[in-house]
């Protein structure tokens, strides 16, 4: 919402009426139009509205509706307020805001005390109601302080409420009149239910119609019933105040499944209740009165259900009936989480009927239960084999989804170093077992015979199934978790200052390109903490530092490439697991689209990032002088001596060999032999290759929900969900991509140790 602006139509002097349905209207009064945007202040714009409309800033309440609910007027009363409307209207380009004017006298009783001078101070005069409305609104909005009532000396009640720092004096109406003319006025969204029932005669389609009726029209009226009978074929209720003589039959019409009102008395003697309590709304009504505003709101919150359905209807809900409506709902949405799994053999099969050469395969249990499953689309294997660097980042995400899954990722990187997702896995656990079966798939879909680089955290337990599934492959430990292992590892009294400069010099030490500049740097972590160098001697630098590398990594060292995964992913977390996966396929089918369109834009050789690359290792040619040593081997003077042979693309500098692109010392010495760059940059980076990576699409699926038609001969597979698991503790959330690895620790001023302050230190 950045940046972006939209126009507010503010209304005054018009009045709401409820519709049948339950939503709001407004009708009447004058408009006028502001423009608004993220950089207005709340005040800035009461001001305006108060120019505009000639009135009074003080007394004024702004209120809008919340995009498809024309039910809940939302009051802004706060500089969030606004920018919260401003993010809801977000993709629209007005929004409707209704300006209140409270017109309540608010005499000065500051110095006056006693009784005797309030009843003196104040008339004893009935406030108009709307007056009374829209000040219980406010108090029940905003945590307005009511002081407790008092008495004047002839006998009026009187309430005392703070308004921003103003006292507002009510006469004659009690605390409780206030509030139950609120509740009065926000239950009318279930006055469209009160000829639910009708009478003797009336006919329902079945037994759950009926009850549905009987249910609103019970909200609707304000009472409370309990069954006295309650089957298939007939239903008896009566008042739940035992003395009073409300009472209802009906029962099945022969030979149909009709059920009829045979006996009505519509007479209570009760009062009701002003405020209903939540039996007689169960889950099912619950949900069918958040639905849609759940399908605009998936954040949704219980405990917000719980204070709109009673503003709205009267009926106070405990958090569970809230929590469980809402289940229902989003299962009315988005479909069951059990049928999903039920529909995964079917969904497997239409991704590779839809999307020819794509696999997608999944295991069970012993119990039939979810285990896991792995999904590559053809598009994707055709883009990776084609265009992209051999080279493969291997991460897991943990989903926040119902029973607590993994996902793991394998991406690869294009010729415009942007992330290309290849496979993905959702699995019950991140086990060693989880991901060698992920590796034996991969390689399955992969019969390039091309050496492969894998980057990958070390503690996945992932060196062994490397090796043994990709026998020519190379292991490259990710630099990101490789920092964070030794934080945890080596837990010594250094300051936050110091345990940054022992993590650049680490950094230093992997992207050095020579073995010199590798010990360099590993001789000031030395200096610093004897500990630390040990750990990092035996953590295989071999595996991770370039100097000592034997793969080809094109200097990437990190494995945080799926965060494009957890960004699609904690967008649909909450999805059931068919419609999550298709999600993704959308996603992954979105970004090949987009990239080939933009691609065919571009007139250049390399790609646009390579392209800039290139063009500043060019600029660096001018200082250098080249001489010829001995057939295709040449000596490049600059601040450096270095060697550069043109038949093995090699650079004594190293550039040219960890890039891929050719460096400096090496465009100097192609310019002086007439040849041009281009030809020497690896095919990886160049135009054709790029458009080759996104050349195929991704299919649609269609019927996603709806089971296939089986041949009767055929084994039907039942997948049931993998059994919840509750983590003790709050769950955590993994910051993929995150380059903070370490949280600022208290150090002492007296003694310089961690852990504690001058106050708690025990020297």
């Amino acid at each position: 919402m950045a940046g972006k602006s939209v126009i507010a139509i503010c209304q005054l002097g018009g009045e709401f009426k409820t519709n049948k349905d339950g939503s709001l209207s407004y009708s009447g009064g004058d408009a006028h139009a502001i423009d608004l945007d993220d950089q207005m202040t709340f005040d800035d714009f009461k001001k305006e509205v108060a120019e505009i409309f000639s009135c009074s800033v003080n007394t004024m309440s702004i209120k809008y509706f919340l995009p498809g609910n024309k039910k809940t007027l939302i009051t802004v009363s706060n500089d969030k307020d606004l920018k919260r409307m401003l993010t809801f209207h977000g993709d629209s380009h007005t929004v409707d805001v209704y300006i209140m004017i409270e017109e309540v006298v608010a005499p000065d009783v500051s110095n006056r005390s006693s009784r005797t001078t309030l009843s003196e101070a104040v008339p004893s005069v009935d406030p108009p109601q709307d007056v009374i409305d829209n000040i219980v609104s406010d108090i029940t909005q905003h945590n307005i302080s009511l002081d407790a009532s008092l008495d004047a000396d002839d006998g009026t009640n009187l309430v005392v409420a703070h308004i921003d720092d103003t006292q507002i004096v009510l006469p004659a109406v009690p605390v409780h009149s206030l509030f139950h003319s609120n509740e009065e006025k926000h239950a009318k969204a279930a006055e469209q239910w009160q000829d639910a029932i009708t009478g003797v005669g009336q006919r329902f389609n079945g037994v759950n119609e009926f009850r549905e009726a009987l249910r609103k029209y019970a909200l609707a009226n304000q009472f409370a019933f309990k069954y006295k009978k309650n089957d298939s074929h007939r239903v008896t209720v009566k008042c739940k105040t035992d003395s009073c003589p409300w009472r209802i039959h009906a029962s099945r019409l022969t030979t149909t499944q009709l059920i009829c009102i045979k006996k009505m008395n519509p007479t209570h003697t009760c009062d009701g209740a002003a405020l209903m309590s939540g039996n007689q709304a169960n889950r099912s009504w619950v949900a069918s009165i958040i639905k849609e505003k759940l399908k605009a709101f998936p954040n949704y919150k219980p405990k917000d259900i719980v204070n709109d359905i009673k503003l709205e209807y009267g009926v106070q809900l405990n958090y569970f009936q809230a929590w469980r409506g809402k289940e229902i709902a989003r299962e009315q949405l988005q479909g069951s989480y059990k049928q999903a799994y039920k529909q995964l053999p079917f969904y497997c099969e239409r991704i590779t009927e839809t999307n020819p050469g794509s696999i997608a395969t999944f295991t069970t249990k012993e119990d039939s239960s979810f285990h896991r499953l792995f999904i590559s689309f053809h598009a994707s294997l055709y883009g990776f084999l084609q265009g992209c660097r051999p080279l493969l980042f291997l991460d897991s995400i943990p989903l926040k989804s119902k029973y607590q899954e993994t996902l793991l990722a394998a991406t690869a990187v294009d010729g415009d170093d942007g992330v290309f997702p290849v496979a993905f896995s959702i699995v019950d656990a991140e086990t060693a077992v989880n991901w060698h079966w992920f590796l034996q798939q991969l390689k399955s879909a992969l019969p390039s015979s091309c050496p492969l680089t894998f980057i990958a955290d070390r503690e996945k337990r992932l060196k062994e199934s490397i090796s043994e599934i990709f026998k020519d492959s190379y292991h490259s430990y990710c630099l990101r978790y490789l920092t964070e292992q030794l934080l945890r590892d080596l837990n010594g009294q250094f300051s936050h200052e110091v345990k940054q400069l022992m993590i650049e010099y680490l950094y230093a030490a992997a992207y050095a390109p020579r073995p010199e500049g590798f010990h360099s740097s590993l001789e000031s972590i030395k200096s610093i903490w004897l500990e630390a160098y040990n750990w990092i001697i035996q953590s295989e630098p071999q595996n991770w530092a370039n100097a000592l590398f034997q793969g080809s990594r094109y200097n990437h060292l990190t494995s945080n490439f799926g965060e494009l995964f957890y960004s699609w992913t904690s967008d649909a977390h909450e999805l059931p697991i068919t419609q999550m996966v298709d999600a993704i396929r959308g996603k992954i089918m979105e970004l090949i689209n987009t990239r080939r369109a933009e691609s065919g834009q571009w007139l250049s050789r390399l790609t646009p990032s390579m392209e800039e690359k290139l063009e500043k290792e060019s600029m660096k040619v001018r200082s250098l002088q080249v001489m010829l040593t001995s057939g295709s081997t040449f000596e490049v003077c600059g601040e450096t001596i270095e060697t550069v042979d043109m038949d093995r693309w090699d650079c004594s500098c190293k550039g040219w060999q960890l890039t891929g692109l050719p460096c400096c010392h090496a465009i100097a010495v192609i310019s002086c032999t007439g040849r041009s760059p281009y030809d020497y940059c690896a095919r990886y980076f160049t135009m054709d290759s790029y458009r080759q990576t996104y050349s195929e699409s991704i299919n649609p699926i269609p019927d996603v929900k709806r089971p296939g038609q089986r041949d009767s001969s055929q084994t039907v597979v039942t997948v049931t969900p993998p059994p919840t698991r509750r983590p003790p503790g709050r769950p955590t959330t993994k910051k993929s991509g995150s380059l903070e690895v370490m949280k600022r620790q208290l150090q002492c001023s007296r003694c310089k140790g961690l852990g504690h302050n001058k106050s708690t230190c025990k020297q």
